[in-house]
């Protein structure tokens, strides 16, 4: 029987664990069974095409808030051409309404609730004739002979260490994201979360774990990002994963961690300590730090602890942090929000995401809409429109909030002029709602933007709301544009090209024949050290503070921080490296 296990990913360097997984653990029907990945990008006459021509008997597809939209228009069409294919869903985005999902579907057959591995062994043995009747089968919605809607029983959760290992064959997963889970469920009750739903927390064989991981660092593979919802909610099974990872390192790969910052120790953060730079990187959510929203959302969550594990383990200066925040959570109106953004912010965490409360289905958060006052769209991904707390009007104003914090602060391009910006405002949530203000009134939302542009549109903003300090952070922003950009031209912003031409190339033929600071290049050709770094004479101190002071900094764009990709630096009059 030929089935087909499709997913329609966000985006074409993300994959499907969840498909892969069903089709490992279904290993006596390999032979019989393809994995078909898509995006919500593609054109659905494509996807449906490709469908056409395999001629699948048996398709099922992997739903997700994403994607539910665009998989049931596929879904309605396939069955069009396709009249004699079985078609069944799978996916947190069908698990909890799965009998509203098949009535609105006269197309589908049934839905797989929950984890899926065995189920959907249990279904191929169904389809093959090794199993009589499908309400024998746990965790299925399914459509009997008679039309007639069936709800059987969930499925016990099972073994984690029973699923197979997909990364067999690395050349199917080229250029794409590896994901990997060492966990299933959390111990945590956030009641905006579904992992809140699956009581059960489990964990893979930490042997096997170590076997798949040194399977991932011989392969030197870019990134794996482990989708375990709370990573160290099991300090033994965390510690001994980082402690693998640091004692195999093989230079190259990165692992991805989601985190509750207040719960590491002073083991786990001492290993962090040892680790090189991007060996791994952490997420974490914070969502709220007004305590009556933390309360009522059922999350678990010490601030100042988070505050100085997040400091301390910025100390180190190894490690990227992301931090999250949740617009839209009870008793958390537009001022509290405000402040939970500032708190977050006076962090300085490597990124900063700010994201809209998603009303899920079979969420607590769902069954308490009304209390709430929730209001929220329809269709995936039934984000909050307004609560009693917050009106649609302010979900638009923080929403365009969002997108300067993802140009200007989470592109990492403006580092040390925002740093000192937001002392310009009362808190540096004002000055992203000003700088939000801002685009409006000149008219730039909703158009794209060069990166130089940013930059000179950010000037314009500092004329505007510091006129006095224009100077300086025109300076700044020189030197936040030259830590990141080795330019063949100078950007219009920063004026006229400050170093002598003349000491320049006595700088770089001494550096040729005697190198002091461009030692890891050997003996090249000063015109080559030329086009691979970059010398700036500064009016301030701009690498230190804002005092006026001649500093002239040489950038180094062979040698990149690994964490952020700034160039190295070196203070060229005191001899002295940054």
């Amino acid at each position: 029987m030929k089935t087909i296990l499709a997913a329609v990913n966000a985006k074409y360097i993300h994959s499907n664990l969840a498909v892969y997984s069903l089709r490992a653990y279904a290993k006596d029907y390999l032979g019989e069974t393809k994995i078909a990945e898509y995006t919500i990008n593609q054109q659905t006459d494509e996807i449906l095409m490709d469908l056409y021509r395999e001629q699948p008997e048996l398709l099922c597809f992997s739903c997700y808030i994403w994607n539910l939209e665009y998989v049931e228009e596929l879904v309605r069409e396939i069955k069009k051409i396709l009249p004699e294919t079985v078609i069944w869903l799978g996916g947190p985005e069908v698990s909890y309404d799965a009998a509203d999902v098949l009535s609105r579907l006269p197309e589908v057959t049934g839905v797989m609730k929950g984890e899926g591995e065995e189920t959907f062994l249990a279904l191929l043995d169904y389809y093959h004739g090794r199993a009589d009747r499908l309400e024998e089968i746990s965790g299925i919605t399914f459509r009997n002979a008679d039309g007639l809607i069936c709800e059987n029983r969930w499925r016990e959760v099972m073994d984690l260490s029973r699923v197979p290992f997909v990364y067999e064959d690395l050349r199917l997963f080229e250029h794409k994201m590896i994901y990997y889970e060492s966990s299933r469920g959390c111990p945590f009750r956030c009641s905006y979360c579904l992992s809140s739903v699956d009581k059960c927390l489990r964990f893979r064989d930490l042997n096997l774990v170590k076997r798949e991981l040194q399977y991932f660092l011989d392969a030197k593979v870019p990134q794996v990002k482990f989708v375990d919802r709370t990573f160290n909610c099991r300090h033994s099974h965390a510690k001994a994963i980082w402690k693998y990872l640091l004692e195999h390192d093989n230079g190259v790969t990165n692992f991805h961690f989601e985190v509750s910052a207040d719960l590491l120790d002073g083991e786990e953060l001492e290993l962090i300590s040892r680790m090189r730079p991007g060996l791994i990187q952490l997420e974490i959510g914070v969502q709220s730090t007004n305590p009556d929203t933390i309360r009522e959302i059922r999350r678990t969550m010490n601030f100042d602890r988070l505050c100085d594990v997040v400091k301390s383990i910025q100390a180190m200066g190894n490690t990227h942090q992301h931090l999250d925040l949740i617009a839209g959570l009870p008793y958390e109106g537009y001022e509290s929000f405000g402040k939970s953004f500032d708190d977050v912010y006076r962090l300085m965490p490597d990124q900063l995401q700010l994201g809209f409360l998603k009303v899920l289905k079979g969420s607590y958060m769902q069954e308490n809409a009304e209390k709430y006052g929730l209001i929220y769209k329809g269709k995936p991904p039934y984000e909050v429109l307004g609560t009693r707390w917050l009106s649609y009007g302010e979900i638009a104003r923080l929403k365009q909030i969002e997108e300067m914090v993802e140009v200007y602060y989470n592109s990492g391009q403006f580092a040390n002029t925002l740093r000192c910006l937001a002392g310009e405002f009362t808190s540096p949530f004002r000055m992203y709602e000003e700088l939000s203000a801002f685009y409006e009134t000149e008219q730039l939302s909703g158009r794209s933007h060069t990166r130089t542009a940013r930059y000179e549109i950010l000037l314009k903003f500092i004329q505007e709301k510091a006129p006095e300090k224009e100077e300086y952070y025109r300076q700044l922003l020189v030197y936040d544009f030259y830590l990141r950009e080795n330019a063949k031209s100078r950007p219009e912003f920063a004026g006229e090209p400050t170093a002598d031409k003349e000491w320049l190339k006595e700088f770089y033929d001494r550096e040729e024949r005697e190198p002091v600071y461009l030692k890891s290049y050997g003996k090249t050709d000063s015109r080559k050290l030329r086009k691979m770094t970059h010398v700036e004479v500064f009016g301030y101190q701009v690498d230190r503070n804002a005092e006026l002071g001649k500093t002239v900094l040489l950038f180094d764009y062979q040698n990149r921080n690994p964490l952020n990709y700034e160039a190295k630096v070196f203070r060229i009059q005191e001899e002295q490296e940054k």
